[in-house]
């Protein structure tokens, strides 16, 4: 079940943060900070901030935005849904949620009259790209950000690479 993020439930969040963190680290070498819990409760209050639901217990999280100027630049003026922070539990891996995602995604984008669903995840994870693709982005390529002031610290000095659904 998907669902909006609820601010008692930003413990459990960052927990869910730190286990993906940790988990990124070991597969591409490269983990997330820890992100400021005023960004989080933000996405929370705007409802932006999702959750699924599996036997009563949060099992994967993601934010969305309807704009990523910083990363996206020029093409940020295409109508699009943005997916940030993907993160899953442990116990909970290998059950595809990057899939109900994207299929939420779409739904979404269209619901809200986008064109397209966009992420963006650091450069060198290799399996990861093939895995977004396999859900059906186009991958756009590699990108170096020039403008990270204000994004989480993993933009920083760091090559993204660029993903892409049209709905």
């Amino acid at each position: 079940m998907i669902v909006n993020t609820f601010l008692q439930d930003i413990d459990e969040v960052f927990a869910l943060y730190k286990m993906a963190s940790d988990f990124k680290k070991t597969v591409s070498g490269v983990q997330w900070p820890e992100f400021d819990r005023s960004m989080i409760e933000t996405e929370i209050k705007e409802n932006r901030h999702w959750k699924i639901i599996v036997d009563g217990q949060i099992a994967c999280v993601w934010s969305i935005t309807f704009n990523d100027p910083q990363v996206w630049e020029e093409r940020n003026a295409d109508p699009a849904v943005y997916i940030h922070r993907i993160a899953t539990h442990p116990d909970f891996r290998g059950q595809k949620f990057v899939e109900q995602i994207v299929e939420w995604s779409a739904k979404f984008a269209k619901e809200n009259e986008k064109q397209y669903v966009r992420m963006d995840t650091t450069a060198g994870n290799q399996r990861l790209a093939d895995y977004y693709i396999r859900c059906g982005f186009t991958q756009l390529g590699p990108k170096k950000i020039a403008d990270t002031e204000g994004l989480p610290a993993h933009y920083h000095n760091a090559t993204m690479v660029l993903f892409q659904l049209e709905i």
